[in-house]
């Protein structure tokens, strides 16, 4: 339930001055479910996988079903690939496992060979290798798996990696492509050799666990035993017999998988293991990765979440030594990148307050025994790093992004060595880079909340070229939800939207959904473009108020408003949104205090059936893929915020709303897919006996199959529809009662 985890309707970010405001538009065409979800995004569909070349001569990206080619210098596209080449390279359809992991997780379709003058194109498990010279493909593998296979080119381009069987499998291209050789075989099945475990990219965002030393000639790896994991099953009811998949998945309190960092050579052979100081079955390896072609550094992070360090280790004789440690009295941020070349390390933590980027040196000479030193703390202020693009050592320079000047957006920034700051996006909203390898240039996505994403490649002296942008939405007269600004009970600043039907003034003539994600890390409330405004505009479109606002323990505003959730899984979540309600009732009288409903995903889904058992003020919620009992989450995101079971039991029977449902207020429809293998299903089952036991009424949709996202086009318009009719049924009625009986 990281940031990307926890269901968010996808957030793109931020648009040039030129654009055409949304606002000011005359309203003509109504919006509908069918509309907003039955046939691809509404705005239309941005480029996908965009990805600078390494020799930074050429920025492709996926449209539809052609790759196209950015020219860096004019920025004009033309085709690489054509849709009938791209036809070709095909493989078998993937599950709708493998489409959510692969979407979820950013797993990448192709990639460039470190020459430029071929691509690798990962067709649901079938590599196919792609001459730009004579435009022909070369099946050179199958991997036996639509994701998770992670393919990889050498450094010197003349083999390619990627997982198979569970373990780590190179191709030789200069031998012809064939054999395929398993250069680290797992021993049995519950071992992963470079491959990711779910609980790793969903957690730690771990998209990598294996990676190619710089002379080409070994590979280092991150091996995890699972066998002490339990298993979860996950049924398929859909055919005459069930099918039941067993998923490795860490509770709270469970074994989590052995892991440890082995090097093996590029021709197969004998591993050598690092050793580290970790405790079996409990501690974690986010990160790693090749100082020089004998070094590795390694990061760790203790089961509690308060130590995290890095290592340097011999990758022949497996010696290590920590270089640099961080800790935290609750839990470190979970920014565990590192940027490691040239004698300096990058990162970013929040020990001063904030999330900040800070700069180390180590003596490259003596890697055996050599300890980080500090050098400088390269960003400082009231402001958070959302995230750290690249560190430039050539120049002494690392690209970022940063809410600095404004908390609601985000721009992208350059830091010296020497801590000299310049901001390089331009324009309000919220903007992110994707930086080319060689030089400052970089394709930037831009919007704000009224306007769609528009993309355009900038050089490094500021000159801009749009390549993409949508006026689709232009017809529909969107409405703008306005801001509020509440003092939560301890004086910290909250920030909300209300978007009000048009026209509604009569006092207490309009009902109000709260839609409040809530938990840790995402940032809702932002100058930022996001598909929840449709459904929102949908919804004020048929008379209905929606509030958003960001409570205590979410992110990007420090890391005392982070920690509120440390061992506070509701009370204060629950205090800082009620306390933002009576805000927006008493700033509009044309709200109906007694017709308010809430409705959540994920997280959010959790709190909705928390809110709705803790207050008798809302009349109806929808409660989407929830967590009902905090034992029956992962570990790795659980005990970071609650601890162990055992350490906090009055906190999981607390904050568990299986315990609370025999006190729910209100009508409820409790949503989930029966493929969700983030959020099991088993949640919402037992949450069902117990309204059963309290002979409380409810509605249950399930969608079979489908995953945490419940994605598709079908699905997605047919649960829409059910949220919209759910309001409509028990808000709409004029209300009697301050209460919900």
């Amino acid at each position: 339930m990281t940031r990307s985890a926890a269901f968010l309707l996808p957030a793109s970010l931020a648009l040039p001055l030129f654009a055409v405001s949304l606002t000011a538009q005359t309203p003509a065409i109504p919006l509908t479910v069918e509309k907003i979800y039955a046939h691809g995004p509404l705005i239309g569909k941005p480029p996908e996988g965009l990805v600078w070349s390494p020799d930074g001569q050429h920025l492709t990206y996926l449209d539809g079903d052609e790759l196209i080619d950015l020219d860096p210098g004019s920025g004009k596209p033309h085709v690489l690939v054509s849709r009938a080449k791209m036809a070709s390279l095909s493989g078998s359809a993937a599950s709708d496992q493998d489409r959510d992991h692969r979407s979820r997780y950013g797993q990448p379709s192709y990639l460039w060979a470190p020459g430029a003058k071929h691509l690798l194109f990962d067709s649901n498990g079938r590599l196919w290798l792609y001459d730009l010279r004579n435009s022909t493909g070369l099946q050179i593998a199958f991997t036996g798996q639509a994701s998770g296979d992670d393919p990889k080119f050498s450094p010197d381009g003349e083999a390619i990696s990627f997982i198979k069987g569970h373990g780590l499998a190179v191709v030789h291209l200069h031998k012809g492509g064939t054999p395929t050789e398993i250069v680290a075989p797992v021993p049995d099945p519950a071992t992963l050799n470079g491959e990711v475990d779910w609980v790793y990219a969903e957690e730690l965002e771990t998209r990598s666990n294996y990676f190619w030393s710089p002379d080409s000639k070994n590979l280092a790896f991150l091996q995890m035993n699972e066998a002490n994991v339990p298993l979860y099953p996950i049924t398929d009811w859909i055919p005459t017999h069930a099918k039941v998949q067993l998923q490795r998945y860490p509770q709270p309190g469970d074994n989590n998988p052995d892991v440890r960092v082995g090097v093996v050579g590029a021709d197969g052979g004998k591993t050598a293991w690092v050793k580290l100081p970790i405790r079996a079955g409990q501690d974690y390896i986010p990160r790693f990765g090749w100082v020089d072609r004998r070094t590795l550094w390694i990061e760790t992070l203790t089961r509690d979440h308060k130590h995290r360090d890095i290592y340097f280790a011999d990758a022949a004789t497996g010696q290590s030594h920590p270089v640099l440690q961080l800790s935290d009295d609750k839990f470190v941020d979970d920014n565990y990148n590192v940027l490691v070349a040239d004698g300096n390390i990058v990162l970013s933590n929040w020990s001063d307050g904030h999330n900040h980027i800070y700069l180390y040196s180590y003596d490259a000479g003596n890697l055996a025994t050599t300890a980080a030193k500090l050098e400088r703390q390269l960003t400082k202020g009231d402001f958070d790093v959302a995230s750290i693009y690249r560190a430039d050592h050539a120049h002494k320079l690392v690209y970022y992004t940063s809410n600095e000047g404004n908390v609601l957006e985000q721009q992208i920034w350059q830091v010296s060595f020497d801590g000299e700051r310049k901001q390089l996006s331009a324009g309000a909203g919220s903007h992110e880079g994707t930086f080319s390898p060689t030089s400052g240039d970089f394709a930037e996505k831009s919007s704000s909340r009224m306007n769609p994403p528009t993309l355009q490649l900038c050089q490094s002296g500021r000159k801009c070229n749009v390549f993409w942008a949508t006026h689709a939405l232009e017809p529909y007269g969107l409405h703008a939800p306005e801001q509020l600004e509440v003092k939560a009970h301890d004086g910290t600043t909250l920030y909300a939207t209300v978007l009000l039907p048009a026209g509604a003034s009569s006092p207490a003539s309009v009902p109000l959904i709260v839609n409040p994600y809530g938990g840790p890390g995402p940032q809702e409330v932002a100058d930022r473009w996001g598909d929840a405004l449709l459904f929102d505009e949908l919804l004020a479109q048929h008379g209905f108020a929606v509030l958003h606002a960001d409570n205590r323990g979410t992110g990007m505003r420090g890391r005392a408003f982070a920690q509120a959730a440390y061992h506070n899984f509701g009370p204060v979540q629950l205090e800082d949104q009620l306390t933002v309600l009576d805000a927006a009732l008493a700033k509009y009288p044309q709200l109906d205090p007694k017709r308010l409903g809430w409705w959540g995903w994920s997280w959010g889904g959790t709190f909705t059936l928390y809110a709705m058992s803790h207050s008798d003020r809302f009349r109806a919620g929808v409660s989407v893929a929830p967590v009902t009992d905090w034992r029956n989450y992962d570990s790795i995101y659980t005990e970071r915020y609650m601890s162990g079971p055992s350490d906090f039991v009055q906190g999981y029977d607390d904050f568990s709303v299986v315990n609370s449902a025999a006190h729910f207020h209100g009508r409820l429809l409790l949503v989930h897919g029966t493929g969700d293998d983030n959020v099991h299903m088993e949640n919402s089952v037992q949450y069902v006996q117990k309204l059963i036991e309290a002979g409380i009424p409810y509605d249950l949709q399930l969608y079979p199959r489908k995953t945490h996202s419940i994605a598709g086009p079908d699905v997605r318009t047919h649960l829409f529809n059910r949220i919209l009719a759910q309001f409509e049924q028990y808000l709409m009625p004029p209300a009697t009662s301050s209460k919900v009986e």
